[in-house]
């Protein structure tokens, strides 16, 4: 009734996507955990760890991109899980080190990767924001808040849906945050 060697193939086709997958699964793991750290080592502003450990990101991803291509890459929550942040632990380093956001070189990441990680990075700076507070340099908290308005003013723009608005709803909470501090260190210091 069916073709034994059409279902042989099917076979064969699942069984390379399936491994595939787990391998896709596996280095977007690898990349998910050292953003987590890179973001950890920026929060306690420890640069150079950061700075290598991006450095181990980029080499990871840039080989998921050699061996399976962009598109097949995109097809995986895993990887774009991890390229968001990725996207977000470059942009707080940007941030952090006084830098213009601009685009990665060298790896092809996808709009919603950028979107996701810009609107989580707004987070990521009241973390640092009430750390530097935290040690005495309330006027970083003015200089994050200005930093997270031009984020927040540049993604006015988009008309976000789904799981996009939903960062970008979390980010605005954040910045509502960043506000709300440098309203009270102003206040403490006109008293």
């Amino acid at each position: 009734m069916i073709n034994a060697s059409f279902v042989n193939k099917l076979k064969a086709d699942y069984k390379k996507r399936e491994q595939e997958r787990r391998q896709i699964i596996s280095r977007s793991n690898d990349v998910l955990f050292q953003a987590k750290k890179t973001i950890f080592a920026l929060q306690r502003e420890e640069i150079k760890v950061a700075e290598e450990k991006l450095e181990t990101m980029e080499t990871l991803l840039k080989k998921m991109e050699k061996e399976f291509g962009v598109t097949r890459l995109r097809e995986e929550g895993a990887y774009h899980a991890a390229a968001e942040e990725y996207v977000e632990a470059k942009t707080l380093s940007f941030v952090v080190t006084g830098k213009k956001i601009t685009p990665i070189k060298g790896l092809t990441l996808g709009y919603d990767s950028y979107l996701g990680g810009l609107c989580d990075l707004i987070g990521e700076m009241v973390r640092i924001a009430t750390n530097r507070a935290a040690k005495g340099k309330y006027e970083s908290v003015a200089e994050m808040k200005e930093k997270a308005e031009e984020i927040m003013n540049s993604l006015l723009d988009f008309d976000l849906t789904g799981y996009l608005r939903t960062k970008y709803d979390q980010a605005r909470g954040h910045l509502r945050k960043l506000e709300q501090m440098a309203y009270e260190i102003r206040l403490r210091k006109d008293l």
